[in-house]
């Protein structure tokens, strides 16, 4: 029994955290665009038991712990037995660096596995299974209910999918959306852990990200999400004098720039894929969300 699935990477522009006891309900308001690169997660289930984690054809034990994760709260809800699971996911973005690959990892192993044994649950369900693996491992709050919707994401309510709400900004508004490329320079890894998790940093995000929603929703084209993202990681001062360096180039040869939320990663809205930086990573915009192969 087979399935696999491209779970695409989101980038969070602005955000603002929601507290809940119910794990399906915590989560995230904010903005987000959904790229067309991210993780192709391959799901194949055979005679015999145990579970075998590869990614880039490697085992790894720290970037495999959000699928063991996602793996164990299924088994916590169906019987599996005298399966062997083998999970492999193919990345196409760096990891830790704010392009939601944790939240990417456990949607293509909840989707996967549901699918490739037909268990009773409906996509939404199995998907919040996934939100509910970044929960507990405090990998994020928001990633996985954007992957499964595409485009450039609103999160209105906080949530699982199922739970949370979501909207789109029109692709074609402004200049079209199908126009823009996205480039992204990362210069390392945040542990997300560190900052929803801890008091201060939890005050400022919510303090600074509280009404950026609205005035996006005032004015929803993706220039105003660029202007409102800079906005919030200056304010929050989350980016730091490195990473302002780069967004500030990205910000001269583009049409605006700012902060990967949550990670040492610059990304910027362009009309041409051409930039100064080494290394740079080129997306597009991908409208589809979550999707099998």
């Amino acid at each position: 029994m087979k399935s696999s699935l491209f779970v695409p990477s989101h980038i969070t522009g602005f955000f603002q955290i929601i507290p809940d006891l119910d794990p399906l309900r915590k989560g995230s308001r904010g903005a987000g665009i959904v790229l067309d690169k991210g993780v192709i997660t391959d799901v194949s289930i055979e005679d015999g038991d145990g579970v075998d984690v590869i990614i880039n054809g490697e085992s790894d034990s720290k970037l495999s712990s959000i699928t063991y994760k996602t793996i164990d709260l299924i088994k916590e809800r169906f019987t599996i037995v005298n399966e062997k699971i083998t999970i492999n996911h193919e990345f196409q973005i760096p990891v830790g660096s704010g392009f939601g690959v944790s939240a990417a990892c456990a949607l293509g192993t909840s989707l996967g596995i549901v699918k490739a044994l037909k268990l009773p649950l409906t996509y939404n369900r199995a998907a919040s299974i996934a939100h509910l693996a970044e929960i507990e491992m405090k990998s994020g709050l928001g990633d996985v209910i954007a992957e499964i919707t595409g485009g450039l994401v609103l999160r209105l309510k906080e949530g699982a999918p199922g739970y949370g709400r979501t909207d789109r900004i029109l692709p074609g508004r402004s200049r079209g959306v199908d126009e823009y490329y996205i480039i992204s320079k990362t210069l390392g890894e945040i542990e997300t852990s560190t900052i929803i998790e801890d008091p201060y940093w939890q005050k400022k995000i919510n303090q600074t990200g509280e009404t950026l929603l609205g005035e996006l929703l005032e004015k929803p084209d993706i220039h105003n999400f660029f202007k409102l993202s800079q906005r919030f990681a200056e304010k929050t001062s989350l980016m730091n004098s490195q990473l302002k360096e780069v967004v500030d180039i990205l910000e001269e040869e583009t049409l605006g720039a700012s902060m990967a939320m949550l990670g040492n990663t610059a990304f910027a809205l362009s009309e041409t894929p051409d930039t100064s930086l080494d290394d740079a990573i080129i997306s597009k915009i991908d409208d589809m969300g979550c999707r099998f192969l």
